[in-house]
Order: C-alpha cells, then structure tokens, then sequence
C-alpha cells in the first residue's frame, strides 16, 4: 500500500509548527490535512476521514484528551498519535488509556514519527479501507493498596523513559503484567513485545533462542533463525526469571545490552539492535547475587530502575477486589455469578498464599466450578483454604528485655507456624536458604533439629 493513499490529520495550535509538520509528512508521501484545535479537528475527522491521526496535547476549545474523549462518544475509532511536552507525561498516559496508540515528545525527531507513520502504514496491510488491527487492552493491576498505587506511579512515570527495569518479587505477585503495562505505557507501544521464561528452556538451547543462528551453525540448524533479540527489534524484550540463566551466558548478554549489538551464532556480522529490555525473577536480586546466580555487573545494567511487587498477603484489601475482577473475567465461560459472600472473601483474607495473585485466581476459578449458588461461599473452596488460621501477630520486642537470639528463635518459629510447617515456605519468607534455617534451627535449639519438610 502506497503512503499516498493514507490520509493523515494533524491538530496543532500553532499555525507555524502545524504547517512545518504538515509539509514534513507530506514530504514522505503521505495525503496530509490541518487543525488548527481539537474541534476543528472533531470535524475533519467526520468529513476528512483520516486512517491516522496526529493531535497535540494541549490545544485551545478541545484538547488532545477531550478529542479523544467525543470520538470515542461518537464511536470513531481511528490510531491517534498524541504530541506531548516534557511536563505532560501524566496526561499522555491517560491519553493511552482514552485510547491513542502512541504518543511522541516534543521536540519532534522526524525519523522516529516516520518509523511509526510507516509501521502503521504496514500494519494495515494491503487494504486501504480495512481499519487497522485493535491495540491489545492495557493490562490491569488490580487493587487500591498503598503498594499497587505506588506500582502504578512507578510504571507511570518510567514507562515512558528506555531505561531498563528490573521487576522482582515472588512467584505469582504479577511480575509479567507489570512488565506488559510497561510496555504499553511506553513509546514502543506499537512495536513488538517478547517475553521469554528462562528457566522453561533448556540451558543447551538458550543462547540460540536469545541471539538467533544461521543456517549450518551447528548440527539440526537447517536454517537462519531469529532470536528474542531481533524479533522484539523495536520494541521490548521481558527477561522472565532471568536469575536462572547460567552465569556464562550472563556475561554474553551483557556485552550484548552494552553494544547494543548482537552476533547470530555462526554469523560474523553484527546486528546493531534497538530494543528495551525488562528482566525480572522470584528470587531476590542481592540474594542471586550473593548466590552466584546473578552477575553483579548485569544487575547494574539491567536494574536502572528496580520495582520489588507485594506478595498478597501483605495487601489482603486487595483480594476483594481481585476476585471480583477473576469473576468477571470467567462470566462467559462459567455464566453469571453475582459476586461473593463475606464469609469466602474473609477466608481468602486469612490465608497465606504462598502462590500470590496466581493462585487466587485459581481458587476462583476452581469456585465458580463447583458452585451450585448465585453467590460463591466458603462451601466452594479447597479445605486448606476452609480451615485458615488467622494471620500471624506482629511480632513485638522489648528493648532490653529480649536478647538479639530470642528475637531470632521467636522470628523463626512464628515463620514456620505462618507457613502451615513448611520449611522450604518458611526459608523463602525469611530470605534464607534451606540450609541456613535448619543450622539456625539447630544452633538454637539443638534437640529440637527440624527434619527436612
């Protein structure tokens, strides 16, 4: 499909940048029409029919939001770039969220609103008058806890930026959801997304799967094959459970993110890469690090911003909430329940869940199964979560009256009673290794060494 059969409006207030902007788009061949505020442009969009348009936030009588807002009343769905300035960040996220594609800072750079013009051009395929593919739906940290807002103002404000990001907290919490949301959030929105779990693929073939290899590159390579790092060219790459990658690799992948370029296996040309990468993993990252599992000078470089997500049971306001969102999203497939009584929503309230947000909706799930009622009731859940105890007491101590070992001995013992007597659990929520527990275990007590769980 030509540029010259794709229509572009451009609403700027400013009738010198709007002509500058408009002979520059017209310049790469592309059919352009101008604005001078958002209800001129409310107009044009009915009697103009742009496949694209270009809007700037602040314009006088309608601005970039409130256009968004009355095409969205009167249903016309077209990609809308916003134009924001170096203080509108805030108001551009809610535009993503109205439902702009994109969004660009000023000052303008020509070849990066050029690269996002023509990739939407060939998102469109070869028909002119198909509308373009729906952007997926922004992902959603449900909740109103102290830590969910304090994610979102985080995702908010460094989603926008290149830096990387390193996301960590237990299994579960939602770590690739955040990093979806980032994605989305960021100018890269329209670009490509890869994620790759690795601790799910075989040491043996994970540095093949990152960086690609040509055809004869070892035995089985019968053709060139692109790794995450090309295919997410553009766009972002998500790390998963980036501790489990073996510590060789590690050092590979660093030269990578610093060169920003990248060799096939079998291959003597380098590939200059543009790609934001996210990493994240259960484990904590001083912990790896200590460990050996993960090299301190790739944390730096992968960390230029660290987010640590809740576990559940430290933001139990927010389960309500989350199952009345796990309701909604199964009525379709389980037909319509009316919500959850206060006796189930109390029980998930009073247990642990060692597997977060995951297991939560897997409880739910699993309810809206067996339930015979138009409510969901303690009834329909797994007898472990029936027979909850309540949550421990904060732990007290008296200066002066407790010695640094009884503090230790009771922190202990009140961990493995939280953790139903699952050592391995109670390791994991005091930040220790298996091992580690049992010598303290012993030390303290030496009649009473634990047997391995």
């Amino acid at each position: 499909m030509m540029n010259d059969s794709v229509r572009v409006l451009v609403a700027e207030d400013d009738p010198t940048t709007l002509e500058a902007w408009c002979g520059m788009i017209r310049s790469w061949g592309f059919e352009v029409a101008g604005a001078v505020d958002g209800e001129e442009a409310l107009g044009q969009v009915r009697g103009y029919e742009p496949h694209i348009l270009i809007a700037d936030l602040k314009m006088p009588r309608l601005d970039g939001l409130g256009l968004l807002k009355s095409m969205r009343q009167l249903g016309v769905n077209i990609p809308t770039l916003i134009i924001s300035g170096e203080g509108d960040i805030p108001e551009a996220v809610a535009a993503i969220k109205l439902g702009a594609i994109d969004y660009v800072r000023k000052p303008i750079d020509p070849p990066h609103l050029r690269a996002m013009l023509n990739s939407l051009v060939h998102n469109r395929g070869d028909n002119a008058s198909a509308p373009l593919p729906p952007q997926s739906p922004l992902p959603k940290l449900i909740g109103s806890s102290r830590s969910i807002r304090e994610l979102r103002d985080f995702i908010e404000r460094f989603a926008p930026t290149n830096t990387s990001v390193m996301i960590f907290g237990e299994s579960g919490t939602g770590k690739d959801v955040a990093a979806a949301m980032i994605h989305c959030l960021s100018s890269r929105r329209s670009r490509p997304y890869v994620a790759i779990n690795c601790a799910a693929i075989p040491e043996s073939l994970m540095e093949a799967e990152l960086f690609g290899y040509e055809r004869g590159a070892f035995t089985g390579a019968d053709r060139r094959y692109e790794g995450c790092f090309e295919r997410a060219q553009g766009g972002t790459l998500l790390l998963d459970e980036v501790t489990e990658m073996r510590v060789e690799l590690q050092a590979k992948l660093l030269r990578v993110l610093e060169e920003r370029r990248l060799r096939r296996l079998g291959s003597c040309v380098e590939i200059p890469l543009d790609v934001r990468v996210l990493a994240a993993t259960n484990r904590n990252p001083q912990h790896a690090m200590r460990d050996g599992r993960l090299r301190e000078d790739l944390y730096y470089r992968l960390s230029v911003c660290a987010v640590e997500l809740a576990p559940l049971r430290q933001r139990p306001e927010d389960i309500e909430p989350l199952v009345e969102y796990f309701i909604s999203t199964f009525k379709e497939q389980y037909g319509a329940i009316r919500g959850a009584d206060a006796d189930f929503i109390q029980a998930l309230k009073r247990y642990s869940w060692p597997g977060n947000v995951r297991q939560l909706r897997n409880v739910v799930e699993r309810a809206l199964v067996v339930t015979s009622g138009p409510v969901l009731s303690v009834a329909d859940l797994p007898p472990e979560l029936r027979r909850t105890s309540p949550r421990p007491a904060v732990l007290e101590v008296s200066i002066g009256d407790s010695s640094l070992q009884e503090v230790e001995r009771e922190m202990i013992y009140r961990t493995i009673e939280f953790a139903g007597g699952n050592k391995t659990r109670a390791a994991e929520l005091l930040g220790i290794s298996l091992r580690t527990l049992y010598n303290r275990l012993e030390r303290l007590d030496p009649k009473e060494r634990p047997k391995p769980a």
